[in-house]
């Protein structure tokens, strides 16, 4: 019998609606909301596919995968607020550390 892989996009789908996010969207792309907040929520391997322009975003992909996409978008240098979540095929999964925001006081 052929082992059944749930895609990174369906285990992020059950990961925000856990976290008590409003989740829509199908494909590659969800929206997840939760009071004032909005994420999109897009599964990525390459950071060349990330969108040029955004809010709050989370890339998904495979855990094996999640420190080399972070590395590709920290270069990528987007204008964005972004966060990587790598999922397991056992339906854990780990952030991975999204980039600082914050800016120095002047």
């Amino acid at each position: 019998m052929a082992t059944v892989s749930t895609p990174p996009i369906e285990r992020a789908r059950t990961i925000f609606s856990d976290l008590g996010y409003s989740v829509c969207g199908d494909g590659d792309e969800l929206l997840a909301e939760r009071k004032w907040r909005a994420v999109r929520v897009t599964s990525l391997a390459d950071a060349a596919d990330a969108p040029d322009e955004g809010d709050l975003r989370c890339f998904v992909t495979w855990d094996e995968d999640a420190p080399d996409l972070r590395r590709e978008l920290r270069a990528a240098d987007l204008d964005y607020e972004w966060a990587v979540i790598g999922v397991r095929e056992c339906g854990d999964y780990e952030v991975v550390r999204a980039p600082s925001t914050s800016a120095p006081a002047v």
